[in-house]
């Protein structure tokens, strides 16, 4: 029976899926990437989240690898391009938690517009101040979107109903205006947004993408969202930009300092931008779970084990290794 190995937990929906495929699934909770290099040349299949990277060295052993199943949206943890010319197929899933990345994201805003951390925290000891706690609207105000993949276009869909008038910029894509959305100029971006929304994934040409000269692009003052990867904002611009009131709120999803798993801070390595950053009141955080409901590791789970079926029914999966 051909094998496939879970690097990481996933929903148990997953593995039952794959065998229902014909796969035995093999799940070692205590193994490292040493233990992995050891056995990877046994498996057809790799289902991984973000616990270990799979580089060149680990996959030049996969010599039976047909494919990866990464249980998510990015793809950063993976040598995609060696992974092709071994022909390795590499699969995401990012259909299965876009409608949760939308929500979140919205979530994160309306705390921030009616001060709802702000405010539970007073009435809890006792304070009623509702002056202080007026809130701001989104109806009316102009979001504008970088990157118009699943998790963008499940934001434009979900914002629009607030009465926002939204805008997209995406490098790699045309054609998508709709009822939800405009597409527009990244200058068109810069010159109309009041509300920001990054939705891009981790490359060399989004490592750091919001740094200051970019925030001092835009012509108004904005709030700004990001739900996409740590290392697309420069955290220590954005402090200045908040402080200088160039941004009048962040939402954080993900962090600069974030360990590699995306499971826990680097407590060794984190900088002074962090220690101010958490010190201000115009900033909303959360720990990267943005796309990590409850209903979304299931739909994660069904999408990798749609996409292994297609796959076997394309006769991909029957082909000898190369």
């Amino acid at each position: 029976m051909k094998k496939v190995l879970f690097i990481d937990s996933t929903h148990p929906s997953l593995p039952k899926g794959l065998e229902d495929l014909g796969y035995q699934c093999d799940f070692f909770p205590k193994y490292q990437r040493d233990d992995f290099l050891k056995i990877i040349d046994q498996y057809e299949g790799v289902i991984v989240r973000s616990k270990i990277k799979l580089d060149r060295e680990i996959l030049e052993k996969a010599r039976q690898l047909r494919f990866i199943g990464r249980v998510g949206a990015g793809m950063e943890n993976i040598d995609t391009a060696f992974a092709e010319e071994k022909g390795i197929r590499c699969l995401n899933a990012p259909e299965g938690n876009r409608s949760a990345v939308g929500e979140h994201a919205i979530g994160m805003l309306l705390m921030l517009f009616n001060h709802l951390k702000k405010g539970d925290a007073e009435v809890r000891k006792g304070l009623w101040l509702r002056e202080e706690n007026r809130g701001t609207e989104i109806e009316g105000k102009t979001v504008g979107i970088i990157g118009y993949g699943n998790m963008g276009s499940a934001f434009a869909e979900k914002i629009s109903g607030f009465g926002a008038r939204v805008l997209a910029y995406d490098k790699y894509k045309t054609g998508f205006s709709n009822a939800f959305v405009t597409e527009v100029s990244l200058e068109t971006l810069f010159s109309e947004t009041d509300i920001l929304s990054l939705h891009v994934p981790l490359t060399d040409e989004t490592f750091f993408m919001v740094n200051d000269d970019f925030l001092h692009r835009f012509k108004k003052p904005i709030w700004l969202i990001n739900t996409s990867r740590g290392k697309v904002l420069k955290t220590a611009d954005l402090i200045t930009a908040l402080r200088n009131r160039k941004v009048k709120g962040a939402c954080l999803d993900v962090l600069e300092f974030e360990g590699f798993s995306f499971e826990n801070l680097d407590n060794n390595k984190l900088p002074k931008a962090f220690s101010e950053l958490i010190t201000l009141d115009n900033v909303i955080l959360s720990p990267h779970v943005a796309g990590w409901t409850h209903e979304s590791n299931r739909k994660l789970a069904a999408t990798i084990v749609r996409k292994v079926k297609a796959l076997q029914e394309e006769g991909f999966l029957q082909k000898n290794p190369s």
